[in-house]
């Protein structure tokens, strides 16, 4: 047999993506491009991402994108085993731009559509990236997700636990904002804590020592606002300081949390997982990685994190996901509908025209 070719569209949020990924007969995948268009000096101005101008620049570039990662693969469409694109969760305008184009490209080329789920790709990235085998614990940490999860098939997803209020990226941004740092704010705080004191200000861990590995973070926001607001103005090190201990909160309920994820996994499956998979925006936060590791030895299991670029949003974790769908015979119509939510678990088919 062959290697799947299928090329893989994102435009659910502020990247414009597009790649071309070969899965082999025995699993194994090779990124043979991979372009991305980042927005965020359009957003910046705004302190965060406006869904008209995000779904405006996705139109004005995606040609150029899906032109560019097909040069680069050095293949045609009709090379292609299927097109892949995100069909949500997400900015539905950015959504129906991606979403369309796979659509055209495959009536064109007579090849079959594959509509994916975004977090569906961030979860199954590991297995591109590491050969992750099922089942595995996966802590998805995007901008506006927050969840654990048995990864227990693809397309079967057992939810463990999940943010009660803020994700922890929304966390982070607000946080940033706050402090008066520059958009996208996750990254800033990280950087302002590596000269910051941890220790300095003591932070409430929300959630911590619960059976149930559920997640919440307004509180600990409010906690950061409301120290920020007594030392107003802020001094430079005061802002270091007050990221370095919020980030340092973040990361023990982070790893206590999923602790508390492996035990409901070995109760729920009754083995342990293959390994800790951390997938999403967030896991490219060097301390939590940290923290991870370490967590996951403990736990008998592995970390396995896909590198940073391919834990933002990419179009390689989209043609992947619709990799892995296609090799269990999982295509879709072209009737297919854009979604604005669509949650993992649990998981409903996607709504048809």
């Amino acid at each position: 047999m062959a290697d799947l070719l299928v090329l893989g569209i994102e435009t659910t949020c502020d990247e414009t993506a597009a790649a071309v990924v070969a899965r082999s007969p025995s699993g194994a995948g090779d990124i043979r491009s991979s372009i991305i268009r980042s927005q965020i000096e359009a957003h910046s101005p705004y302190g965060g991402v406006v869904p008209e101008i995000a779904a405006r620049a996705h139109v004005e570039v995606l040609d150029r994108v899906i032109a560019e990662a097909m040069h680069e693969a050095n293949v045609s469409f009709h090379d292609l085993a299927a097109v892949a694109a995100a069909a949500g969760p997400g900015l539905i305008g950015g959504v129906i731009v991606g979403l369309t184009t796979a659509k055209a490209i495959a009536l064109a080329s007579h090849r079959p559509l594959v509509a994916v789920n975004h977090l569906e790709a961030h979860a199954l990235t590991a297995r591109l990236t590491d050969g992750v085998a099922f089942p595995y614990l996966l802590l998805l940490v995007s901008g506006g997700h927050t969840q654990l999860l048995a990864v227990e098939e693809v397309g079967r997803y057992r939810r463990l636990g999940t943010t009660l209020d803020d994700a922890i990226g929304e966390a982070f941004d607000k946080v940033a904002k706050m402090l008066s740092l520059p958009y996208p704010g996750g990254p800033e705080v990280e950087q302002q804590a590596l000269l910051g004191d941890p220790e300095r200000f003591t932070f409430p861990r929300p959630m911590h020592g619960r059976r149930e590995p559920d997640f919440s973070l307004s509180g600990l926001k409010t906690a950061v606002r409301l120290e920020a607001d007594r030392l107003a103005p802020l001094s430079d090190q005061d802002v270091a300081d007050l990221c370095a201990s919020f980030q340092a909160a973040v990361v023990d309920v982070v790893t206590d949390r999923v602790r508390a994820g492996a035990r409901m996994f070995r109760e729920r499956l009754g083995t342990t997982p293959t390994a800790l998979v951390v997938a999403g925006g967030v896991a490219a936060n060097g301390a939590i990685k940290a923290a991870l590791q370490k967590a996951a030895a403990e736990l008998g299991t592995r970390l396995a994190v896909p590198p940073p670029i391919l834990c933002t949003d990419n179009g390689a974790m989209i043609a992947w996901a619709g990799a892995e769908r296609l090799a269990r015979g999982l295509t879709d119509p072209l009737h297919i509908s854009p979604r604005a939510r669509w949650p993992l678990d649990p998981a409903p088919a996607p709504v048809r025209a």
